[in-house]
């Protein structure tokens, strides 16, 4: 693919130094500029097009009308519609940045795009099909704008429609207040709570006789009706006081007053304030859905659980969307039609089973790195430390949702001499925070950030509520300053209204916290994996941090020989209760803990995904799992394996004894074992071979069989 950046001066409104922002473009089939591209320098853009024959043209844009102007150019050129990749270098760099510093962001960011480009996933879809039944609760407005268009069934939810002034005669109404509504798009169950019966006529007697709060339309009587004689009015006996529950099902739900379960809500499943737009969504999905495929998914490497056994429940633990739900205590299902693309089950994914596709974490990866990265195409330093452009480089992950909008926000308010002025972060746009995990930050350092902002939702995540990433941020700053970096990492959250505050707290950040980092930036290029890993795939969150923190490793002096903070890793104590019994082995997902012929238990540190299977399934409660990194157990650290240890990865954790058959000689079960076995049974079988000099636990269960059947004459 022949790749083509084009920088632009805005007419001479942006502070930059296009021939500096050349210069520190790479990798690139050809560089232009021009003061004004989408104006007098468009035909020269598409003269280059032709003389370099290019593909894809990543271009310095950020107003709406240019970007569309660049769209048509690649339309009548023949190219992709997604030809065009822009770069924000006025909002985000040249108006809340000095020149020099604009100058250089600029380069990285058309760098990172490039980078980001080569990864791209192609696209792929999900779908599913569904009916064009909806429920409306309480807001008969809504349901009068549905009825031409949908089967509508508008929920009374304890109110009255008698005198609403809008057209319901195409709409169904059912009585009753919801108490639960339950399913996935396109197979909704909502349960209703009446004290009447459909065997109402509508006759209106109890109306008239009964207490005030009795609706008319439909017949409803309230909670709060006092039982008496005018219940007995009804000639249908359909009054129920002390309620009546019934259900019907929708494909899509809008209910205003619902408390909001999920944050970002439901595929299909409305909250909140109603609008057209809500209309037209529903609208859009009447008979089914198809969107595309947010997420990569290999469950043969989920670390879930087996044999009835919970395990890692990072997933649905962390999904605000109810799309990752458990159908057995050992299994996991993902629901891709009602995934929301935030990315939280991924980051929380120890071991790879779930990966977004777009951006993934390889894209990612790339792209922090070429934002890190200032060499030119000559091999040398554009921008240095102390001279000028960005001295201290920090990566931003910035949420695409609100906290991208309002950064845009506070760059066209600098723009009118307002004084917003931040410190040049390094953006990396994801589809929300809660993409960011323990992975993307070690990472980000391990390449030689001088440290991490976490830029999201102000105060209430879209996806995952309140303070989103506090104990994240609070997790890595401990893993940090055990290393010996001491606190990088910091979530910052630009207000709706003043740019004050967020202004203040990166500066603070940046300025004040965080001094030159010992890592080398722009050296480091990750493979997301570690050396002699079990099959699993590139960039799962365990292996990518373990490779981050070994090459910190290279670079520091860490404090305490046990990193705490990293969810993604523990280590074993096994007490002496230990039978030896196999089933912390055949557990374990990622074949971190062995069982030795000479009856010892070896465990892999570097394997362990800290799940917990092990510690769950143990029948004699002997294994119990300490969280963090120990890098003792590394086996870069240790200078030798220990004796009869497959190599220096593995670490003898029980030194057992096992019992070898009395008769073949083959050892059969651990001496703890047979222990145990004689005495729960041993009265029992005792004298069921008189003749054998030995006892039957002695024998394994080949030899038993033939001691038997040969009548104990061994």
């Amino acid at each position: 693919m022949n790749v083509g950046a084009f920088v632009c001066g805005c007419g001479g409104t942006c502070g930059l130094d296009l021939e500096e922002v050349r210069e520190g473009v790479r990798d690139v089939d050809v560089v232009a500029s021009s003061e004004l591209l989408c104006g007098g320098g468009l035909d020269g853009v598409e003269h280059v097009i032709d003389e370099y024959d290019l593909d894809q043209l990543i271009v310095t844009a950020s107003d709406d009308r240019c970007k569309r102007t660049f769209r048509e150019l690649v339309d009548r050129k023949g190219l992709h519609p997604d030809a065009a990749a822009f770069v924000d270098h006025r909002e985000g760099a040249a108006w809340v940045h000095d020149e020099e510093a604009a100058t250089d962001k600029t380069a990285r960011l058309l760098n990172a795009t490039h980078a980001g480009l080569q990864e791209e996933a192609v696209s792929r879809t999900v779908s599913r099909e569904a009916g064009d039944e909806v429920a409306v609760v309480g807001d008969p407005e809504t349901a009068a704008a549905l009825a031409e268009s949908a089967e509508v069934t508008l929920v009374a939810d304890g109110r009255e429609f008698a005198n609403v002034d809008v057209d319901l005669d195409d709409v169904d109404i059912a009585r009753g207040e919801v108490v639960d509504v339950d399913g996935r798009f396109g197979e909704f169950e909502l349960t209703l709570e009446s004290r009447v019966t459909e065997a109402c006529i509508d006759c209106m007697e109890c109306v008239r006789e009964g207490p005030d709060g009795v609706t008319a339309r439909p017949v409803q009587i309230p909670a709060n009706a006092p039982d008496g004689e005018w219940t007995d009015v009804c000639p249908t006996d359909a009054i129920e006081m002390d309620g009546t529950t019934h259900r019907i099902a929708a494909d899509q739900v809008i209910h205003p007053d619902a408390d909001q379960d999920t944050r970002g809500g439901r595929v299909g499943y409305y909250t909140g304030h109603v609008d057209a737009a809500t209309v037209a969504a529903v609208e859009s999905q009447l008979g089914g859905i198809e969107k595309p495929a947010f997420l990569d998914l290999e469950m043969d490497v989920c670390a879930a659980g087996a044999s009835s056994q919970e395990g890692c429940t990072a997933c649905t633990d962390a999904c605000p969307h109810d799309a990752v739900g458990r159908p057995s205590v050992d299994s996991v299902e993902f629901d891709e039609v009602a995934c929301q693309d935030c990315g939280a089950c991924t980051s929380a994914c120890p071991t790879g089973a779930t990966q977004l596709r777009e951006p993934s974490n390889r894209r990612i990866a790339r792209e922090v790195e070429a934002l890190l990265k200032a060499e030119n195409d000559d091999g040398g330093w554009l921008f240095n430390r102390g001279s000028s452009g960005i001295d201290q480089p920090v990566v931003a992950f910035v949420c695409s949702e609100r906290a991208a909008d309002r950064l845009r926000e506070y760059g066209r308010r600098a723009a009118v001499e307002e004084d917003v002025t931040y410190p040049p972060v390094l953006p990396v746009e994801v589809n929300c925070t809660d993409t960011v995990g323990e992975a993307h930050v070690m990472h980000a350092l391990a390449a030689g950030a001088d440290g991490v902002a976490i830029v999201g939702c102000g105060g209430d995540c879209l996806h995952s509520g309140p303070d989103p990433k506090a104990e994240l941020v609070e997790r890595l700053n401990r893993a940090t300053a055990d290393l010996g970096l001491g606190e990088r990492v910091g979530f910052f959250a630009p207000g709706a209204d003043d740019p004050g505050q967020f202004v203040e707290e990166l500066s603070r950040f940046v300025v004040e916290r965080l001094d030159e980092s010992p890592v080398p930036a722009g050296e480091h290029e990750a493979e997301g994996t570690i050396e002699g890993d079990i099959d699993r795939p590139a960039f799962a969150s365990h292996a990518w941090t373990l490779e981050s923190v070994r090459t910190l490793l290279e670079h520091v002096d860490p404090d305490r020989e046990v990193i705490r903070g990293l969810k993604d890793f523990g280590w074993m104590d096994v007490s002496d209760a230990c039978n030896l019994t196999p089933t912390c082995t055949n557990l374990c997902p990622t074949d971190a803990v062995q069982r030795t012929n000479d009856g010892d238990l070896l465990f892999n540190h570097e394997r362990c995904v800290n799940c917990g299977l092990c510690e769950e399934g143990c029948p004699e409660t002997a294994i119990t799992m300490q969280d963090g990194l120990d890098l003792s157990l590394l086996p870069e650290n240790r200078e030798e394996a220990p004796e009869d240890v497959p190599t220096a990865a593995w670490s003898r954790v029980y030194e057992g004894e096992m019992q070898e058959c009395v008769r073949c000689g083959k050892p059969f079960a651990s001496a703890g074992t047979v222990d145990k076995v004689r005495g729960e049974v041993g009265n029992a079988v005792e004298g069921i071979a008189p003749e054998s000099p030995h006892s039957v636990f002695e024998y394994c269960g080949d030899c038993r069989t033939h001691l038997l059947f040969e009548r104990g004459e061994n």
